[in-house]
């Protein structure tokens, strides 16, 4: 298998859908639906990529990234949020945030993403 993904989404389906797509690609991916498991996965997994929703139960996903950026050990894992709040990118573009999707996000557009941002 290939790189390894983390997808944080309180999207169950869209979230089974996503890890499945991307396992036909050859990423390894794992799931967690709320952001403080989220955010647990991300220490102990320590994965080459985040793909993070904002709205969600436990702790919303711009906590999850302020929490990621203050610890060294998983700071630099590049992140793409995918929300379906287009009014929030400025907000995630100050917090050095550029891998913005709305969903419904097109999966041709996620993998080019991924891979940019996985040197692939």
């Amino acid at each position: 298998m290939g790189k390894m993904i983390l997808i944080v989404d309180d999207d169950h389906v869209g979230t089974k859908l996503m890890a499945s797509r991307l396992t036909r690609e050859n990423y390894t991916t794992f799931v967690e639906n709320d952001g403080l498991s989220g955010l647990a996965a991300l220490k102990a997994e320590l994965p080459d990529l985040l793909i993070l929703d904002i709205e969600m139960p436990e702790m919303n996903g711009y906590t999850v990234l302020l929490e990621k950026q203050k610890d060294p050990a998983i700071k630099d894992i590049p992140v793409i949020v995918q929300t379906a709040h287009e009014e929030n990118r400025g907000i995630f573009a100050r917090r050095g945030i550029t891998h913005y999707l709305v969903k419904p996000v097109d999966f041709n557009l996620l993998l080019e993403k991924i891979r940019e941002l996985t040197g692939e």
